[in-house]
């Protein structure tokens, strides 16, 4: 039986989004006033480590100015943005949330991007694009929330040109049980973690090979401990616009059990590269 997806689109569901992300960034200058990538970060990057990860990632996979790119669960666009920038390339996002499509389109005219950045809302199981139309394949904290990951996979390699690599920056399975709510689920009914070699193994499965991996895990606990430290040091302090926006009033709950899942090590953070033969 298929996965229903209801409980990940309520999960993601965002009504009156881009009211708050106008009121939000008025903060930071008016409507007309261009913005960067950069000034974007800690409002638009949904993954652990944030941009950092992102610039990362994008490395490991050798992305390029002629590549092709798809970032498959993009959220608002924000690594789409930063590629885009950074790598001089032409990047696709894919988004399951209808308001997060919209968002990313808004905030991509904002920073100048409109047309080096393209969205469109669908799923990842089932993608309304042409084989073999990617250079390059970005999923970033994403997989957690689907259950069929063979499905998943086969999508993503046959989205694939010969030579084409797909680069994964994904929470896994660690020591014990997550704690609940975590910023990719309420509870465990929309949480399909794997470990690191059942995550392996499944993308392999699918005809792809591994280029580059590595455990992230360790630069994830470093930057979970600083936003702790950071938290407990000026807790009064008002907050910048950042996640909250997007996830909701309860985001400092659901991004504090994270950092407890990666400091008790419930989670991990596998950081891969995969090669389409």
């Amino acid at each position: 039986m298929a996965q229903d997806l209801d409980g990940v689109r309520e999960h993601y569901a965002a009504a009156g989004l881009l009211d708050r992300l106008r009121a939000a960034l008025s903060t930071l200058g008016p409507e007309d006033r261009p913005m960067s990538p950069a000034q974007l970060g800690a409002i638009d990057q949904f993954h652990t480590r944030g941009h950092a990860a992102t610039a990362d990632l994008s490395e490991l996979a050798r992305v390029g100015p002629d590549d092709r790119v798809l970032d498959l669960g993009c959220g608002i666009g924000g690594p789409a943005r930063l590629l885009a920038e950074a790598r001089g390339c032409r990047v696709t996002g894919v988004d399951l949330s209808p308001e997060f499509v919209e968002a990313a389109r808004y905030l991509s005219v904002r920073t100048g991007q409109q047309d080096a950045v393209e969205f469109l809302c669908a799923s990842a199981l089932a993608l309304p694009l042409a084989d073999a139309s990617f250079d390059v394949v970005l999923l970033q904290h994403v997989a957690m929330n689907i259950e069929d990951r063979p499905r998943l996979y086969r999508e993503i390699r046959r989205l694939l040109a010969p030579g084409g690599r797909f680069a994964t920056y994904d929470v896994v399975r660690g020591q014990g049980e997550p704690l609940y709510p975590a910023p990719w689920a309420r509870d465990a009914r929309d949480s399909f973690l794997l470990d690191p070699q059942a995550t392996r193994e499944a993308v392999e499965a699918a005809g792809l090979r591994v280029a580059a991996w590595r455990d992230d895990t360790p630069h994830a606990q470093e930057w979970a401990a600083q936003l702790k430290a950071a938290a407990a040091a000026a807790p009064s302090k008002p907050a910048a616009p950042g996640l909250g926006v997007v996830m909701g009033a309860d985001f400092p709950l659901l991004a504090g059990n994270h950092a407890r899942n990666l400091l008790e090590g419930r989670v991990g953070v596998l950081m891969a590269v995969f090669e389409a033969a």
